[in-house]
């Protein structure tokens, strides 16, 4: 990102009274489940459903009732305090799902960052070559913690249509945009290959605002860019110039689509199929319509040093209705909620050779890329035939992420945090961390993209 655990505590202390099947009673037994098949809290044990105009069991009689009575009536009463104190513990465990890994992945940023920085720094009195190899590791450790909260703490299944090759590849990933979780599948696939620190992306200029992690993106390779007509070549360009000479490995992930397909905004998508009509293209459903522009950049700048492009097309099971209707990708804290259960990922690898150069072939060739996933989506959620639905087409592979291939940079880095906090001096640099490096790389990446 099964969904988030509730805990249900059943009513009274016997046993359920039977229920005769098809009868009114046993049409209620079912509750009522929301939109992502979650089933409602029942009331604390000894405590009493009130229903309108019908006053609880077990109280208000007169006469002596003794202690027996005393027993009924407190079995029978109605507590409010205690279910609304029972749903408020449920709601606090619930948001620790999400607040607790990001109290995790952002506290250590501080340390990770001056690790960084210290290398950094080293790195001058060093041959060049020898930074970017160190910098590749270091970012691996970074992302490994990303991916140990995002896939071993959320136990989410990851299934993998297609062969993914086992060795490196400088290669462009092309996917579907829908969440801020996609650029987590692109790490997902990247640590099976052991291409991790290879990992750089292109992304949408706002980004750069994040605190640490904005600037340090850009320091490890990423490419930030402005939409339409304020989208600068130049600057793609020299980024990538820049990774060329410097003898960086290519693992660059593009989202062509430019925006998130949400069908919570369909004016957005209809704006989308309308490009479409305008340049003389198909429409798409369950896609946007993709925008060439970066895709062009990268291929004609990289083109000698790429071995592949991978294709990627992505589905969040957390992502359908009852009824197999797609609706809204879980965002980050939605699926550190364990809200998606399983991630269908269909892989295509498509040889860089296959590409064509000219622009107005490569926008057609990326438009027909987009017009595969499209139908892949289709089936995906609509096949007719129901044991084609909910699968991409051929054999769907469990792939398993070794805790051991994540847990430890964990504990590297809260070992690096921790003796920080302890002390009132590593306090104080901690924080400083946070304030002067955050305006210092707002500072940096606004002058040096």
């Amino acid at each position: 990102m099964s969904g988030p655990v509730v805990s249900e505590v059943a009513v009274g202390d016997g046993q359920p009274p039977a229920v005769a099947p098809g009868s009114v009673a046993g049409a209620q037994a079912e509750p009522v489940r929301d939109s992502r098949g979650r089933a409602p809290l029942r009331p604390l044990r000894g405590c009493a459903v009130a229903e309108p105009g019908v006053p609880a069991q077990g109280g208000g009689g007169s006469g002596g009732g003794g202690e027996e009575e005393e027993r009924a009536a407190g079995r029978g009463r109605v507590c409010p305090g205690g279910a609304a104190m029972l749903l408020s513990l449920v709601v606090h465990t619930h948001s620790l799902r999400y607040w607790l890994p990001a109290a995790l992945m952002l506290g250590t940023a501080p340390a990770y960052l001056l690790g960084w920085a210290a290398w950094r720094l080293l790195a001058l009195l060093l041959p060049r070559r020898l930074y970017h190899p160190v910098d590749d590791c270091l970012y691996t450790v970074y992302q490994s913690v990303v991916l140990f909260f995002f896939e071993n703490y959320t136990g989410v299944q990851v299934v993998i249509y297609g062969t993914l090759p086992s060795k490196k590849e400088n290669v462009i990933y092309l996917s579907n945009h829908q969440c801020t979780v996609d650029w987590i599948i692109a790490d997902m696939l990247a640590i099976r290959q052991r291409a991790l620190g290879h990992v750089r992306y292109v992304l949408k200029d706002g980004l750069k605002w994040l605190p640490l992690y904005g600037w340090y993106f850009s320091q490890h390779g990423g490419i930030y860019v402005k939409r339409s007509a304020k989208f600068s070549e130049e600057a793609m360009t020299n980024k990538l110039q820049q990774q060329i000479k410097s003898g960086t490995p290519v693992y660059l992930v593009i989202f062509p689509e430019g925006t998130r397909y949400n069908p919570d905004y369909p004016q957005v998508i209809a704006a989308s199929q309308a490009y479409a009509r305008k340049e003389g293209l198909p429409e798409l459903r369950h896609v946007m319509s993709p925008r060439v522009k970066a895709l062009r950049i990268a291929i004609n700048t990289l083109r000698c040093h790429l071995d592949a492009v991978y294709d990627i097309t992505v589905v969040y099971e957390g992502a359908m209705k009852n009824n197999g209707q797609r609706e809204t990708a879980p965002s980050m804290p939605e699926f550190l909620c364990r809200e998606c259960p399983k991630i269908h990922i269909y892989f295509d690898r498509v040889n860089v050779k296959e590409i064509p150069e000219e622009t107005i072939f490569l926008k057609r060739w990326l438009h027909e890329r987009f017009e595969i996933k499209d139908k892949l989506l289709t089936d995906f959620y609509e096949a007719d035939d129901e044991q084609k639905r909910h699968k991409f087409p051929g054999e769907g592979r469990h792939s398993q992420l070794s805790l051991m291939r994540t847990l430890p940079s964990l504990l590297f880095l809260c070992g690096l945090t921790v003796p920080m906090l302890a002390t009132e001096t590593g306090r104080k640099i901690y924080m400083k961390t946070w304030l002067y490096g955050t305006l210092i790389g707002w500072l940096w990446v606004n002058i040096s993209p």
